[in-house]
């Protein structure tokens, strides 16, 4: 990876480190669809001034039919799942199934358009997830999670649908200008959550909270993500730009640790390092080479042979 796809994927990771969070408070006052179509929206008003101050409009006009899919399957589809998973899953176990899309993503991306990741990469996302499921291993109940029921399905469902939106735009999107797929992206999934939002607005009172829970997700979490996560699936591919959900829970720790005090113990710390080597296998960060030297090595530390 390129040094600005780098830092492209640790910016992502930490904004998208709160967005559960900001999920958790607000859907409560707002609901699924409500809570989805007011992020999107106000995405969109966001990214609309940027299209037309970069030209990127034909761009979008031109391509319109597979980003219309896109903002389905990458926005108005999981954002509503993961929102609704949200009333019984808890935000860092809710992390931990979204941390599957770039398994999906790899998946997809082999079946589809035929780019198999090397094992070495493979590998890579495999030790990313399980230092992610050691990072929140104190929330994650099982016996509990499967008694969410279509919580626990919603919540699986939609890094499946991430994987494959990864993949769709890199079938039919490369070369396409990021802003005109994030606007357009954004674009249709609020024309399909606009209308399930009118028809199940919350009857109750929303709080203040709520609302600037609200307002960081569609502005920090969204607007300003989506031009820079689709940069990143055109510049590094989608299965390395997926791997951005690996790294999310352990921005999620670290906000906790500076503005809540959190406590960060030595499971959390070997579960970071966990976490960033499983990453910087996974993206080529580090390569097949030291992959095979670190295994070679171990092999001979645990007295085989071969």
């Amino acid at each position: 990876m390129r040094g600005q796809d780098i830092t492209d994927l640790i910016l992502l990771a930490a904004i998208w480190g709160s967005s559960f969070l900001f999920i958790s408070i607000a859907v409560h006052d707002f609901g699924p669809f409500a809570l989805m179509a007011l992020r999107t929206g106000i995405g969109l008003a966001i990214l609309l001034p940027l299209l037309l101050w970069r030209h990127a409009l034909p761009d979008l006009v031109r391509h319109w039919k597979p980003i219309f899919i896109v903002g389905i399957i990458n926005a108005a589809v999981p954002f509503t799942l993961l929102a609704y998973a949200a009333f019984v899953i808890p935000a860092g176990v809710l992390s931990i199934l979204n941390a599957a899309t770039p398994l999906w993503g790899a998946l997809f991306a082999a079946l589809w358009i035929k780019d198999i990741l090397p094992t070495w990469r493979i590998a890579g996302l495999v030790i990313g997830f399980c230092g992610m499921v050691l990072l929140v291993w104190d929330e994650l109940e099982i016996d509990a999670l499967i008694g969410t029921g279509l919580g626990l399905a919603a919540g699986l469902a939609a890094p499946m649908s991430y994987g494959l939106s990864s993949t769709f735009t890199n079938r039919y999107l490369m070369g396409v200008k990021s802003i005109a797929v994030a606007t357009g992206a954004l674009m249709s999934a609020t024309l399909a959550l606009a209308p399930l939002a009118f028809f199940m607005w919350p009857e109750g009172e929303i709080s203040q909270r709520s609302w600037g829970a609200l307002l960081m997700l569609a502005i920090l979490c969204t607007g300003v993500t989506y031009i820079i996560f689709y940069r990143l699936v055109m510049n590094a591919g989608p299965a390395r730009a997926s791997t951005v959900t690996l790294l999310i829970p352990v921005f999620g720790v670290l906000w906790g640790w500076m503005w809540l005090q959190e406590e960060v113990t030595g499971v959390i710390l070997i579960a970071t390092a966990i976490i960033l080597a499983g990453t910087a296998l996974a993206t080529g960060i580090v390569g097949e080479k030291q992959f095979k030297s670190a295994l070679k090595k171990l092999r001979k530390d645990l007295g085989f042979k071969r």
